[in-house]
């Protein structure tokens, strides 16, 4: 006969995380568990071109069958995205992404509670100690950044898009595209001179380098600098789900609506548009 303490064992489920990366080239998936333990293998299918809305929505719908059972659903955006709806996507199309309502359509789709973020953020989430202030930036297709004190995040922090040097931002410096153009040598070395500056300017006590371009590194980091994996980008999205009740981190990860009928229709015009161009 079982006790009563099997039976709420039993009946405590693990919730399962599905962690949603979107990057320029891939797009990446995987379950995690409550303590953001891998449960499946990772899933990837490249990027859509163009990458509309739909295109996109779609790609994430066919990489979730791919990962069994899941609760609820992280996602790394690519771009300044606030209570679910997108403001900035420099390297899927801004014109394309505007006013979309990401959480609510991927709610609708996959019929699961969906929080999303930058998707920088959501690699600072995992890969920071959550102590003093920890500056994070990502190098792939674009220059990610996010800001930590104490654990806590400055949301949306764009630093690829401030100057850098040259009349040129970050971005436009370290990006993949000038990576393939001047070489590793050259690009590591403007990624010494970034790391200098970032720290007078931040002042941090750590910074983690994170994207699919960090394996390009060669040069020796000072000691507050860690390299991190591309990983963190999904094991990230499990703090989405931790966050305390009075953390400001709740307002921005949310949809404050279900995506309406009119928004529907712009994100459709909007995916006409692209396959004409």
């Amino acid at each position: 006969m079982a006790t009563k303490r099997t039976v709420r064992q039993h009946e405590r489920r693990t919730m399962k995380t599905l962690a949603i990366d979107i990057g320029g080239t891939g797009i990446k998936a995987i379950v995690l568990d409550e303590k953001g333990h891998p449960l499946t293998e990772r899933g990837r299918i490249p990027t859509p071109k163009p990458a509309s809305p739909t295109a996109v929505t779609k790609t994430i719908v066919e990489l979730a069958k791919g990962q069994g059972e899941f609760d609820r659903v992280s996602v790394g955006f690519p771009g300044v995205i606030r209570h679910g709806v997108v403001y900035t996507a420099p390297n899927l199309g801004t014109a394309l992404w505007k006013g979309f309502n990401l959480v609510s359509a991927l709610t609708t789709k996959l019929k699961r509670p969906v929080r999303a973020a930058n998707d920088a953020d959501v690699q600072g989430f995992g890969a920071i100690q959550g102590k003093n202030i920890e500056l994070v930036i990502t190098l792939g297709t674009g220059f990610g950044s996010a800001l930590f004190v104490d654990g806590k995040l400055v949301p949306n922090l764009e630093l690829g898009h401030h100057p850098f040097q040259d009349h040129e931002t970050y971005e436009e410096q370290l990006g993949g595209k000038i990576l393939k153009k001047i070489g590793k040598k050259k690009w590591n070395a403007r990624l010494s001179k970034a790391i200098k500056t970032l720290d007078r300017v931040l002042n941090f006590d750590h910074l983690y380098i994170g994207g699919g371009n960090n394996k390009k590194v060669t040069l020796t980091l000072p000691e507050k600098v860690t390299l991190v994996p591309n990983t963190a980008g999904l094991l990230g999205g499990i703090a989405f789900w931790k966050l305390g009740a009075d953390d400001p981190m709740n307002r921005w990860v949310q949809a404050k609506h279900i995506q309406t009928g009119t928004s529907k229709r712009r994100s459709q015009s909007q995916d006409k548009k692209s396959q004409k161009g």
